[in-house]
């Protein structure tokens, strides 16, 4: 197998956990967000209840927008991991272990799996 080949799969097996985890931050925000907002327009005083609701609204779309990405970024993560045990013979049934693993700055992960 070529350094290319696995140059570029070392890369993947670090970048994919990557962007995982960081929807999953991005998701873990809107949440804390959208929790505030609620309690904020739930404990005010002088704010109506239908005040906020438009914002709320768009919040849970962004919101919705990331558990997409997650899925989208999870099926990406499934068929790089497809590719690389038909094209490279890359065993990877190990890939998060193996991804968290190699963290350490190396110029890049493996194909995940």
């Amino acid at each position: 197998m070529s350094d290319t080949i696995m140059f570029m799969a070392r890369k993947l097996r670090h970048q994919v956990p990557t962007a995982e985890t960081r929807i999953d931050d991005a998701l873990i925000a809107v949440s804390s967000l959208m929790t505030t907002i609620v309690t904020a327009r739930r404990d005010a005083d002088r704010v109506q209840p239908v005040k906020g609701q438009a914002t709320i609204q768009r919040l849970a779309k962004a919101q919705m927008a990331l558990i997409d990405a997650s899925g989208g970024v999870l099926r990406v993560h499934g068929e790089l991991a497809d590719i690389a045990r038909e094209t490279a013979g890359l065993d990877l049934h190990e890939c998060p272990a193996v991804a968290h693993a190699d963290s350490a700055p190396q110029g890049g992960g493996a194909v995940a799996g």
